[in-house]
């Protein structure tokens, strides 16, 4: 006969268990494949297809709308003279030291913003309002300010990915249960200590989604100063070589270039942020890790 000592150690294994993260057993590489690599794959082909019957049908002018075998002889042609290394070199050197000193500045911006009431009751709308500023409004003051120079460059990016970086870690300390952070004064943790070990972790997803978002917001306006700010001394970026394939008239340029600032984002997507949420996600259990 079960005593209540026994029934008591029985409910809370029973909770451990309910608390514990699933492990679920992972699917064999076909079929991991078959579920994440083909529908792209698909997409992409049929994409190419309709792509390849609206040239053949000439509903546009070839300097329009030009065959996919075009812009592949100008991908070719420009990786072949290594002028595309060059260039996607210059855009994403930018974009990540860009990108690196807006995370040094959000982070501990968001932190004052939520946990200091006159802070947020000063500069939270300002935050939100430059969020929804589109970045391409800063070129033209920022040509005022530090002329058609790097500064310029790295200005733009700043102000399009800070206020979404700090705004996202905002959203993630709101929604940390008030318990977390009192537990930590009653075990002595002061501000720093209570940031670093317990607002940070605690509000890792929210402040993972506004470093991606914060990535993009960098990313776009990074294209929006090249395309504007043109200059011998700033070399050329993928902006740069959008902006001289208009120049030219030349659609496969363009396109080109198009496809490249899209390619870029497509792997940050995949080789960075993808695993590292997942990475995140696995580790609290939930189920859009598996």
């Amino acid at each position: 006969m079960a005593t209540p000592h026994d029934t008591l150690e029985a409910v809370g294994a029973g909770l451990d268990a309910l608390d514990a993260p699933v492990q679920a057993r992972r699917a064999p590489a076909w079929q991991r494949f078959l579920k994440t690599g083909v529908p792209p794959i698909v997409a992409f082909v049929l994409l190419i297809g309709v792509w390849q019957g609206l040239w053949a049908s000439a509903l546009l002018p070839e300097f329009q709308l030009p065959s996919p075998l075009s812009v592949w002889d100008e991908l070719v042609a420009s990786v072949s003279s290594g002028e595309a290394f060059s260039i996607l070199w210059t855009s994403l050197h930018r974009a990540v030291f860009g990108f690196i000193a807006a995370v040094l500045i959000a982070t501990p911006l968001g932190l004052l913003v939520a946990k200091v009431r006159v802070v947020r009751a000063a500069i939270g709308s300002l935050l939100t309002g430059l969020q929804s500023l589109p970045s391409v409004a800063w070129v033209p003051a920022a040509i005022l300010w530090f002329g058609v120079t790097p500064a310029t460059i790295y200005f733009v990016v700043l102000m399009g990915s800070v206020p979404s970086i700090a705004n996202g870690l905002v959203a993630g300390i709101d929604q940390i249960p008030p318990l977390l952070p009192r537990v930590g004064r009653a075990l002595g943790a002061g501000r720093l200590a209570s940031a670093r070990h317990i607002l940070l972790p605690a509000a890792l997803p929210g402040y993972l989604a506004g470093l991606k978002q914060g990535w993009a917001f960098s990313w776009r306006s990074l294209m929006a100063a090249e395309i504007i700010a043109t200059s011998p001394q700033l070399g050329v970026g993928l902006g740069q070589y959008l902006h001289n394939g208009s120049s030219l008239n030349d659609i496969n340029m363009v396109i080109a270039a198009i496809f490249l600032i899209l390619l870029v984002g497509i792997g940050i997507e995949l080789l960075l942020f993808r695993p590292l949420e997942r990475a995140v996600l696995k580790a609290r259990g939930l189920t859009g890790a598996l």
